[in-house]
């Protein structure tokens, strides 16, 4: 056996090495090193676990959500939302979990009567229960699901995007509400109601799933940065303050009633004043 070099470690023989693993030592590190590798397999295999956990409490969610929509909404939808066509309500299986936020949350539903438009009214219901009875009918079949704060909070957003939101609802809604928001009357008895009172998340919803005769504006037509922009223009409009008389802030129709009812009017008296003095004359 030759002797190392300077600075060349010197080989191992197999007596040696079998030397190191008799040593006392040898257990402990092998004890180790198993320990680190059941960690590492266990992290790998964590998150399948709490993805099992989350399972459960959806199905528990969507259990809870069950009972409440049997004992509110059962009676005109149907014990498995498929609607009922003697009470006049639709079929819920594919409106998705926004619709069901919407019309509770806001109070239209449960509805005191299918025959007419269902108003806004005080909710009844916690944000927990809104939330099992959504998890409950989007689990029926397709649809928006409740949006988060960051796809309708206009928090961010420059002066241009305002001026963008405003044309889009210009375009897109001021048919019904009119331009600055304050609703109008439509065909049949039904009004498209005001927005000046209406949240970020209540406009965002309302536009998903188009409730009543409101027509549905999908992610396709409208993505959710220009209806972030929509509801930007909508706030912009209702934090600023009015000067001189609004009439209502429905644009012409208030103005071409005051129109004819003040200018027209007043000339009428005059032209009959000025008759008056002449035939006396």
């Amino acid at each position: 056996m030759r002797s190392p070099a300077p600075g060349e470690r010197p080989e191992r023989s197999s007596s040696t090495r079998r030397s190191l693993r008799r040593h006392k030592a040898a257990r402990p590190v092998l004890l180790l090193l198993s320990l680190v590798l059941v960690g590492a397999v266990y992290a790998a295999l964590a998150p399948a676990t709490n993805s099992a956990a989350e399972g459960a409490t959806d199905a528990q969610l969507i259990a809870k959500g069950k009972d409440l929509f049997a004992v509110n909404c059962a009676s005109c939808h149907g014990l498995n939302g498929e609607g009922l066509a003697q009470q006049g309500a639709p079929a819920l299986t594919n409106v998705g979990s926004a619709a069901v936020d919407f019309q509770v949350r806001t109070g239209r539903m449960p509805a005191a009567d299918t025959g007419v438009q269902a108003p806004p009214k005080e909710n009844t219901f916690t944000d927990d229960e809104i939330a099992a009875m959504a998890a409950y009918v989007a689990s029926l079949g397709t649809g928006p699901a409740t949006p988060e704060e960051d796809q309708y909070s206009p928090s961010g957003l420059t002066a241009e995007d305002v001026a963008r939101g405003g044309e889009l609802f210009r375009t897109n809604c001021s048919a019904c509400h009119n331009f600055k928001g304050a609703g109008g009357a439509l065909p049949n008895g039904v009004v498209a109601p005001s927005l000046q009172d209406a949240d970020a998340k209540t406009i965002w919803e309302a536009m998903r799933t188009g409730p009543g005769q409101m027509p549905v504006f999908a992610s396709g037509a409208i993505p959710d940065e220009d209806v972030q922009k929509v509801v930007a223009y909508v706030e912009q409009v209702n934090q600023t303050p009015s000067s001189g008389l609004t009439l209502g802030g429905l644009g012409p129709v208030s103005e071409g009633f005051w129109a004819w009812v003040a200018g027209i009017g007043s000339l009428v008296l005059f032209a009959v004043w000025i008759a008056t003095r002449g035939a006396r004359a």
